[in-house]
């Protein structure tokens, strides 16, 4: 037996002893097994955990042990087994970087994991409130991926030895190409994403752009589409929205309405002192007003002009056209009562005889 194992030690294979390539073996068996069966058991307790308590936290390391892969727990029980077994530094070196490789893989597991995660949850909460939002919250989730795995693949490629740095360079000169190309695409791409984080308007906004005005209907990758009071569907590139003035009457707190009226010239100025508190009267009765001010402002040709300001507490233009019709008849009805004409253009023509 003795000798057996001295042949052991004299033969090598990579710069090892078998005796420590056994040795390698038996220590990766059983620290695989002593891995798998933490794993398993943490995973037990901490599902019975996340079930009893509120916490997110519980939640999210019960997800992270079940998307851990049985082939990362074999890998990095390799690795502390080489750290333990006295092999040739060749050797060390490449199982260290094979059990990298399996680190990075499971990173992406993990990454790809939590960013779909992520998402989801984002679609969850804001799918009834804005669909355009969750549309570009999924172009998010893409880029997030893309430099996920492109971050993990440089570093792959730099734990083999191989130089990232010419290859960035070259990557960095193709990418000024294709954003050259692509100027447009990626300026209405970014654009899309600052209406998410930024949200100067969401779906069901009435916006006015320039002289485009209309309810905003969807907020995708590249457009966003707008559907007008007429009825036509207005396409509008999402780098130039927010390259213009919007203008967002759904986040309008007060509306300011600003209207005039004109008696005749024979109204007596009694009455046209009485005129500023009737229609002060009239504009509060209405709901959701608040009087600002009615004055008689000026002589026109014509008529006597009277100028009324009040504000509007909610933006619904609907519910405004109600309340200013209600107005406008409860003025008529209590100038008839008075005896007070509306004036209308009226001229007087002089015909000279012979």
């Amino acid at each position: 037996m003795g000798n057996f194992l001295n042949n052991l030690e004299e033969i090598t294979w990579l710069g090892s002893s078998l005796d420590a390539w056994f040795m390698l073996g038996v220590a990766w068996v059983a620290i695989a097994v002593a891995l798998i069966f933490v794993h398993r058991m943490l995973l037990r307790r901490f599902h019975r955990l996340a079930t009893r308590t509120t916490t997110i936290i519980d939640d999210i390391l019960v997800t992270l042990l079940e998307r851990t892969k049985l082939y990362f727990l074999v890998a990095l029980s390799l690795y502390i087994a080489v750290g333990a077994v006295p092999l040739s530094e060749q050797v060390t070196s490449y199982i260290s970087r094979i059990a990298f490789v399996f680190l990075l893989v499971q990173v992406v597991f993990w990454g790809n994991g939590a960013i779909t995660d992520w998402v989801r949850l984002y679609k969850e909460r804001k799918l009834e409130e804005d669909a355009g939002a969750v549309t570009s919250m999924q172009a998010i989730g893409f880029l997030a991926r893309l430099l996920l795995y492109t971050a993990l693949l440089l570093v792959a490629l730099d734990n083999f030895g191989i130089d990232v740095t010419a290859l960035i360079a070259g990557l960095g000169i193709g990418g000024i190409a294709v954003a050259l190309a692509m100027q447009n695409i990626l300026g209405d791409l970014f654009a899309s994403l600052t209406i998410v984080l930024d949200k100067p308007f969401e779906v069901g906004d009435f916006l006015i752009v320039g002289d485009t005005l209309g309810t905003v209907e969807k907020v995708g990758l590249k457009t966003t589409r707008l559907r007008s009071l007429s009825g036509e569907q207005i396409v509008v590139a999402n780098g130039d929205l927010l390259g213009s003035r919007i203008r967002n009457y759904k986040r309008m707190q007060e509306r300011r309405i600003v209207f005039s009226l004109g008696v005749a010239y024979n109204t007596s100025a009694d009455k046209l002192e009485r005129i500023p508190d009737m229609i002060q009267e009239i504009v509060e009765m209405q709901e959701h007003t608040r009087f600002d001010r009615a004055h008689f402002a000026r002589f026109g040709d014509s008529t006597l002009d009277f100028e009324i300001v009040y504000y509007m507490r909610t933006p619904e233009y609907m519910t405004f056209m109600d309340i200013q019709q209600a107005i406008n008849l409860a003025l008529f009805r209590r100038f008839e009562e008075e005896g007070i004409e509306f004036a209308f253009p009226t001229r007087t023509v002089h015909v000279r005889e012979g």
